[in-house]
């Protein structure tokens, strides 16, 4: 027997609560932040837990997550008649905002505008936000959500990096860029590189991962979904 997922929205069931929908989730994505936190406080193996600055590919992180509950955000809300108008529509719409954050970069790459530090950073959470707002229109309900996980996802990591900032930790949360501007006060740093950051540019990122792994895996299962054979 084939798992019915509804994509129309069309169902009589109830609304899901939001605040429902992300309650694990942001459990399990609280639960792996502290986890990586504690691995690079005790110097765990770094290809877990990296501490360099950014933490790129460091195998435990949240940024995994994203795709993997856009994929369980996805099903829940259709499976409740919350799906979009049309799988590829939200498709589309997914693949048209990754598009817009990939040509941003190669706009910025080709063109070299003289920024500053600072001017770099707007520069590029602007984009990731931008790229973000166009997923909306393909499925509104899973961007929402996806918004509202973002959000639970992220607050803590910025509440992570204050204290890390502030006591040196010598983690990803704290590790400044090669490039980054001397004399800067603790707030001021806190704002450039945690504060600001992790509610736009990462948000955005959870957005556009999570729009994009939803909407393939509604298309997929649209694919897979058998027709109806009339009663005998």
């Amino acid at each position: 027997m084939l798992l019915r997922f509804p994509l129309t929205g069309t169902t009589s069931k109830l609304p899901l609560s939001i605040t429902r929908l992300i309650l694990i989730p942001g459990a399990i994505t609280l639960a792996v932040t502290v986890l990586r936190l504690v691995g690079e406080l005790r110097h765990w193996s770094t290809a877990w837990f990296n501490p360099e600055a950014g933490g790129p590919w460091s195998i435990v992180g949240i940024t995994w997550l994203a795709p993997i509950f856009g994929i369980y955000f996805a099903v829940r809300l259709a499976c409740s008649g919350e799906g979009p108008k049309s799988s590829w529509r939200a498709i589309v719409f997914a693949i048209l905002g990754i598009g817009v954050g990939v040509a941003g970069i190669y706009l910025y790459i080709a063109l070299r505008p003289p920024f500053s530090f600072e001017g770099r950073l707007v520069y590029f959470w602007a984009l990731q936000v931008l790229a973000a707002m166009v997923t909306l229109p393909g499925w509104p309900a899973l961007f929402r959500t996806l918004l509202a996980y973002g959000l639970a996802a992220r607050i803590p990591v910025a509440v992570v990096m204050f204290f890390a900032f502030r006591g040196n930790w010598g983690t990803h949360y704290d590790a400044l860029p090669p490039d980054f501007p001397t004399g800067m006060g603790l707030l001021a740093k806190y704002l450039w590189l945690g504060f600001v950051p992790q509610l736009t540019y990462w948000v955005g990122f959870t957005i556009l991962m999570g729009m994009l792994f939803g909407a393939l895996a509604a298309g997929l299962a649209r694919l897979l979904r058998r027709p109806q054979q009339p009663a005998s």
